[in-house]
């Protein structure tokens, strides 16, 4: 690990200059491919990034705000010597990055490893707490739930194909890093998602607003997956008609409540119930 008084700083004073190409414009680089690279930013969330797992993440570079440097040196102390620490004023930083950057503290990282939904699901406990999210459109609301799981004690994430990319640099913020603490994968279609849980010997619980049963009255047994729909549109019917569903129940008035804020309920009523908190 480096030590963050003999770090090199390398002091970048060109916004165009090609060793930090990947932080350029990183609102627009979001809407793209990115090939396995994504952007952390902040400081609480760079912090994370050197915890996480080798065989999953790692960083590639940092660029720092020079003013920024001093307050974060037991940060940058945490990453290998071998990546690169680039320095510069406010004013390159948002000429780099195509906004102004208040934070001012980016990592460029790296996914090193994935795994398969039913290899994950191999590798959880006999009465493991599972997320699943079909259709899944807004990154804060990923987010919101990548940190509402971590926080209620879920063992993984499950997302179809069609539900947006957690490594998305907001959902990434939103989360306070927590999509790279928690085990997840993105992958395939919802029903099959959900069919591969079923043989893998979980109870699929679906939550939507026209759930047959009301959340006080579940009380999970062994492995349970939570299944969760996008804002609107919500669960497909082919869903609902298969699994167990349930509801929140609420004052009339609103349809529903915000996907995040139901999962936290939802979660905290599941792990209660399992004994993970109180």
């Amino acid at each position: 690990m480096s030590n963050c008084a003999s770090t090199e700083m390398i002091a970048i004073t060109d916004p165009d200059d090609p060793r930090i190409a990947p932080f350029r414009a990183i609102r627009e680089k979001d809407l793209v491919g990115r090939k396995g690279l994504f952007i952390a930013e902040g400081t609480v969330v760079l912090r994370v990034l050197a915890e996480a797992p080798a065989e999953r993440f790692s960083a590639d570079c940092i660029l720092v705000l020079e003013n920024r440097l001093a307050g974060i040196e037991d940060v940058l102390a945490a990453y290998p010597d071998d990546v690169p620490v680039y320095t510069c004023n406010s004013q390159v930083m948002n000429a780099i990055t195509g906004f102004d950057m208040h934070r001012g503290v980016l990592a460029l990282g790296r996914i090193t490893g994935t795994h398969s939904a039913a290899d994950l699901a191999a590798t959880l406990p006999d009465d493991a707490l599972v997320v699943v999210c079909v259709g899944l459109s807004n990154h804060d609301n990923a987010g919101a739930i990548f940190r509402n799981a971590t926080a209620l004690g879920a063992d993984a994430i499950f997302l179809d194909a069609t539900s947006c990319d957690p490594l998305y640099r907001k959902a990434i913020r939103v989360s306070v890093g927590s999509v790279l603490k928690m085990p997840w994968t993105r992958e395939g279609d919802g029903a099959a998602l959900l069919s591969t849980l079923a043989q893998a010997g979980f109870e699929v619980i679906a939550l939507s607003p026209q759930g047959s049963e009301a959340l006080q009255h579940v009380s999970p047994r062994g492995r349970t997956a939570l299944v969760l729909g996008t804002e609107g549109e919500g669960l497909p019917a082919e869903i609902m008609e298969t699994f167990r569903t349930i509801r929140i129940p609420q004052a009339p008035g609103l349809d529903s409540l915000n996907v995040g804020n139901a999962a936290a309920i939802a979660l905290y009523q599941l792990a209660l119930a399992k004994g993970r908190i109180g």
